[in-house]
């Protein structure tokens, strides 16, 4: 990145890379994402599924909430040759970033407060498309109206690649020393080992510390799918099949609902590709089921519905 930008629009270079949880750099003591992180707005009306409409909407969801280090290539409408690259978070949670080279970097994993994260892209974005190289794009509160990513870009699976770290922020020809490596490293050393699977769609195995879970964002209707996840668990095929593993809950991501495994220790991404391929039959079967919920399969739902989370 160039060192050419204004206040408005700080170099990569110029300030360091931090998480949402690290200690804000203006020095006050706090996190970042309780003081120069911290939402400027916040208006109560949301959309219930943001990325409703775009292909691959699950996997959208996990780069915005479950992910730690990801990328993505998508295209532009009416400019397919300018390269965008999706990833989950930035240095300093910038929404976007202009490598020297023209390339423009957009994050997901920000600070918004429209309600409408797939707005608040869109808005960092257009911002983005007309920066000078080297320009760091810093969020700027709540957008005005105007185009969604799905007005922006064009329909097209995504190609994601996971990453071990966030080397990927900075270009080759511009590695990171000082201040910025050290900052860079700490971010590095948080980053959970996260693999997709390759047999299923936006499913991702994580390692957290000393226990090993599988994420699984679903497309489905929240209501059908906690249906389904109620007749699963009566008939004990709620955990995935002939793997070791415990099914603990499911939490709520941007509309979409994300059931957990605990997984034995060990147990690699591979290790559950057949059994998700299994358990996605199963879940199948269970959603085309139309037959009012029994008793115990009621009670199962309840549960369910205690024990899940909203994520925001």
């Amino acid at each position: 990145m160039s060192s050419s930008t204004t206040d408005a629009t700080p170099s990569t270079d110029a300030i360091p890379a931090v998480g949402m949880r690290e200690p804000c750099p203006c020095g006050s003591g706090r996190r970042y994402k309780a003081c120069h992180g911290k939402k400027a707005h916040r208006v109560e009306q949301r959309v219930a599924r943001p990325f409703a409409g775009l292909i691959d909407e699950c996997d959208w969801v996990a780069m915005r909430e479950i992910v730690p280090a990801a990328t993505t290539e998508i295209s532009l409408l009416g400019d397919p040759d300018r390269r965008i690259v999706l990833t989950t978070v930035l240095p300093m949670a910038w929404p976007a970033m202009v490598r020297d080279n023209g390339d423009i970097y957009l994050a997901l994993q920000v600070t918004t407060g429209s309600g409408d994260p797939s707005r608040d892209a869109a808005a960092a974005l257009q911002t983005a498309l007309t920066a000078e190289p080297g320009t760091a794009i810093p969020p700027t509160g709540l957008p005005d109206a105007g185009p969604r990513l799905q007005d922006l870009v064009v329909a097209q699976p995504l190609q994601i690649t996971v990453h071990d770290t966030f080397d990927y922020w900075m270009s080759e020809d511009a590695p990171a020393e000082g201040e910025v490596r050290d900052s860079l490293d700490r971010a590095n050393a948080r980053v959970m080992p996260t693999v997709r699977l390759t047999e299923v769609a936006a499913a991702y195995w994580v390692e957290m510390g000393e226990k090993y879970f599988l994420r699984w964002v679903f497309p489905h209707d929240e209501d059908s799918m906690l249906n389904a996840l109620a007749r699963l668990k009566v008939r004990g095929e709620v955990n995935l099949p002939d793997l070791d593993n415990r099914f603990v809950g499911s939490f709520r991501a941007d509309g979409l609902l994300v059931p957990v495994w605990e997984l034995a220790a060990g147990q690699s991404a591979a290790d559950c590709e057949g059994p998700a391929l299994a358990f996605g039959a199963l879940l199948d079967a269970a959603m085309a089921t139309d037959a009012p919920l029994t008793g115990a399969e009621r009670g199962a739902r309840a549960g369910l519905q205690t024990r899940q989370i909203t994520l925001r």
